[in-house]
């Protein structure tokens, strides 16, 4: 089988995610993909779209089209996947206002695919509004990746620790105030945070780490508090809750936000802790910082359920998706 994988951005981390570590195992299944960028000009995505007859099918990663390529695609593809995992159906900036050019690409997308797969559970309710043959499939991750050897920092200082991109960093932001109060009780804790753009904080030190695939795993099992907050509206209630799966695969105790899959990946008082206000922000990771054995215990219940989420099991489902749309 011949599968032509579409995207906008090949750099973006989902595509990463939910294709690229994939690859080898589609090839060893049979499923030779060729990965094609979308071009940017109107003709050149035609001549494209036209190439996809050559195929047995077409995989198509998060891209809502317009009406003159949901068009070409559909005319001259065998068979459509499509996959998002985000809430690409709103605005990130508006998202509790309707809007067309977020809501009409998606629509459109969906409704000329011949499977779906969506991230979450809250994603496939959406899509199903358009499309009967919805599968839901997790974003995984290598776990093995993150069994560093690390030498420990004996420095006796406690890292919470943030990781996300420049675009989520507002979400950390909503949480200031809790962390500059921890800062004011404590003076060995410290923020560190891994991304490209930074910010700083009263009373408390921020450590600035450059994101990197090579350096991430590093970066995060020498810390000691993983922190996922995000403010609950309808384009969060779509996120994939990807870094909560990157906190546990280090073996670390989470704080959270019960917003969308965070509710499932953390288990309140198991893994981790689940915080709305910023009186429970501070209140839960106060009690983690107090408690190295409650840290210890709770990073080892996330490590055991995260290998559920491990490449080798979500790429076996995701070929057998794959498979099926195609061979049907």
């Amino acid at each position: 089988m011949n599968l032509l994988i579409l995207t906008n951005n090949p750099n973006r981390a989902s595509f990463r995610q939910r294709i690229v570590i994939y690859l080898d195992a589609l090839q060893a299944n049979g499923i030779n993909c060729e990965v094609a960028k979308l071009p940017s000009g109107s003709l050149a995505r035609r001549r494209l779209f036209k190439q996809t007859a050559e195929f047995n099918g077409v995989f198509l990663h998060r891209k809502g089209l317009n009406l003159f390529d949901a068009f070409s695609l559909r005319k001259y593809s065998r068979k459509v996947i499509y996959d998002f995992d985000d809430a690409i159906m709103y605005s990130d900036k508006t998202p509790e206002r309707n809007s067309w050019s977020h809501f009409m690409p998606f629509r459109r997308s969906a409704g000329l695919a011949d499977m779906i797969i969506a991230g979450n559970s809250y994603l496939a309710e959406h899509a199903r509004k358009f499309n009967p043959n919805v599968e839901v499939l997790p974003t995984g991750l290598d776990v093995n990746a993150y069994k560093v050897q690390t030498n420990p920092q004996n420095d006796g200082k406690i890292r919470l620790v943030w990781i996300g991109s420049r675009s989520t960093l507002k979400y950390l932001a909503e949480i200031k105030p809790a962390l500059e109060q921890i800062g004011l009780r404590y003076n060995n804790v410290i923020l560190r945070i891994i991304c490209d753009a930074f910010f700083d904080l009263k009373n408390i030190e921020v450590e600035k780490f450059q994101w990197s695939l090579e350096k991430q795993a590093v970066d995060l099992v020498t810390s000691h508090v993983g922190l996922a907050p995000l403010p609950d509206n309808r384009f969060t209630r779509g996120k994939c809750g990807f870094k909560i799966l990157q906190y546990e695969a280090a073996g670390l105790p989470v704080v959270a936000s019960p917003v969308g899959v965070n509710s499932e990946y953390v288990r309140d008082n198991v893994t981790g802790f689940l915080a709305i206000s910023i009186h429970e922000w501070f209140e839960k990771i106060t009690q983690l910082i107090n408690d190295p054995q409650l840290r210890k215990q709770m990073g080892k219940e996330g490590l055991a359920r995260i290998q559920n989420f491990d490449t080798v099991i979500i790429g076996k489902k995701l070929v057998e998706l794959i498979t099926k749309c195609l061979a049907s």
